[in-house]
C-alpha cells in the first residue's frame, strides 16, 4: 500500500489540495489493508499519524515521543525546527491549519475502523494456560494456533518494562522456535514436556496457548495482538 511519510503534513508543498490527495491515497490503503483484516503495521502508523495531528491541532507543536522508534532524536530536532519556521509564518499556517481540520476526522474514522477489527480478533482469542503456571511468569513459552489446521506454533516469549516521560509499558519480546502438529500423542502438555527436556534455560517455564476462533492474517494481525493478549492476561494473574 501506499506509505505517509512522518513528516507529510510539513514535507513538500503544503497546499491543501496536494496533502488532501496524500492523505485520501494513504487511507484508501488503509481500508484495503484492514478489508483483509491485515491490522499491522498500518494501525499503529494510523495512531502515530492520529496523536502527531492532534499535538499539531491543539499545541501547534511536533511531539518526538508520538514519532516511531526509526525516527532519531536528531531527525526529529531537524523537523522541529522546520516546523517551528512554518507556525511563524501565518499564511502557511492557515493552510497547514486547513489541512489538520480535514485530516483530522478522516484519521479517527480510519481508527475506530481498525479499533473495530482488532476487537473483533482479539474477542475471539482463546487464552489459558499448560499445565502448572509457576509464579515467575514474565519468560516463558507462547503456543499459537490458527483458525484452521491442527499446527502450533511455539515462541519464546520475553515480559519486558519500559517507560517514557508519561507512563510505564509492560512490552513483550517473542522469538519464534518451531511449528508442531498437534495429535493424540502430542498434545499441548506433552509439548511442554519437550520443550522442558530440549531447552534448559527454562526448567519452570510459564507456558501459554491461545487460539484464534476466526480467520485472519498471521503475521499482520494473530501474532501482535496475541501478544497483547498474553501480556495482558500475565499482568491480571
Amino acid at each position: 500500500m501506499k506509505k505517509l511519510q512522518t513528516n507529510w503534513l510539513t514535507d513538500g508543498l503544503i497546499d491543501f489540495e496536494y496533502k488532501k490527495y496524500l492523505l485520501l491515497a494513504y487511507l484508501e490503503g488503509v481500508k484495503e489493508e484492514f478489508g483483509a483484516r491485515r491490522l499491522y503495521p498500518v494501525f499503529s502508523d494510523l495512531i502515530m499519524h492520529y496523536n502527531n495531528l492532534m499535538q499539531v491541532k491543539e499545541h501547534k507543536k511536533l511531539v518526538y515521543e508520538q514519532f516511531p522508534q526509526r525516527i532519531s532524536r536528531a531527525d526529529f530536532n531537524k523537523l522541529e525546527i522546520i516546523y517551528q519556521k512554518i507556525v511563524e509564518d501565518d499564511e502557511t499556517m492557515r493552510e497547514i491549519e486547513e489541512i489538520v481540520q480535514f485530516a483530522a476526522p478522516k484519521f479517527n474514522h480510519a481508527l475506530q475502523n481498525g479499533k473495530e477489527i482488532y476487537d473483533y480478533i482479539e474477542s475471539n482469542l482463546e487464552i489459558s494456560p499448560v499445565g502448572i503456571t509457576p509464579l515467575y511468569r514474565d519468560a516463558g513459552y507462547l503456543f499459537l494456533d490458527e483458525f484452521t489446521g491442527k499446527e502450533t506454533r511455539v515462541y519464546e516469549y520475553q515480559m519486558t518494562i519500559f517507560e517514557n516521560a508519561y507512563e510505564t509499558y509492560r512490552g513483550i519480546n517473542t522469538l519464534f522456535i518451531d511449528t508442531f502438529r498437534r495429535s493424540l500423542s502430542n498434545t499441548y502438555e506433552n509439548l511442554k514436556v519437550s520443550l522442558v527436556k530440549q531447552r534448559k534455560k527454562l526448567p519452570n517455564p510459564a507456558t501459554f496457548v491461545i487460539v484464534a476462533k476466526v480467520p485472519c492474517s498471521f503475521d499482520q494481525s494473530l501474532l501482535p495482538i496475541a501478544k497483547r493478549t498474553l501480556v495482558k492476561y500475565v499482568s491480571k494473574l
